[in-house]
């Protein structure tokens, strides 16, 4: 019983640094940072720096790609070191939305994906979380095809 209560109490810790971390800054900041780091993330793309992609995806991660979802880091990582190879960059993204729970610990950011010739081609959403360290790592991905539509589609927002 003693272990169980040691154990519940450092992932008490763990987390609980999190929030002190998150309570130090508005939501405005922290909307700022996640955009920043949202940005940076994408920098890595345009600066053909696979390691450090690598360093804002969680350790349990998920990105969900093609057919089946991408689970954990390592496979993430891997999936996607083809995308750095190339001298170009077969795409660019950037948030144009942020969002940040009022716990300061999570966020979501979406934004276009755009090819190399600067055509919207498709979306991204992107699900962030601060570690205990102070720094945000992705943990959900999800891109969709950019829509060709000529009617806006219907919402249940503007029905």
């Amino acid at each position: 019983m003693h272990r169980i209560s040691f154990w519940l109490g450092i992932i008490a810790l763990m987390f609980s640094g999190c929030a002190i971390a998150a309570a130090q800054f508005s939501a405005e900041d922290l909307k700022q940072q996640v955009a920043d780091t949202e940005r940076a993330f994408a920098k890595t793309m345009a600066d053909r720096n696979h390691a450090a992609f690598a360093t804002y995806i969680a350790d349990d991660a998920i990105f969900f790609a093609g057919k089946r979802p991408l689970r954990g880091r390592e496979e993430i990582v891997k999936e996607w070191k083809p995308f750095y190879d190339e001298a170009t960059p077969p795409f660019s993204w950037a948030p144009e939305s942020v969002e940040v729970l009022a716990s300061g610990n999570l966020a979501l950011s979406t934004g276009p994906v755009k090819s190399p010739e600067g055509k919207e081609v498709a979306t991204f959403t992107s699900i962030w979380r601060l570690d205990a360290s102070g720094k945000w790592k992705i943990i959900f991905d999800k891109g969709n095809n950019a829509c060709n539509c000529t009617v806006p589609p219907k919402s249940p927002v503007t029905q």
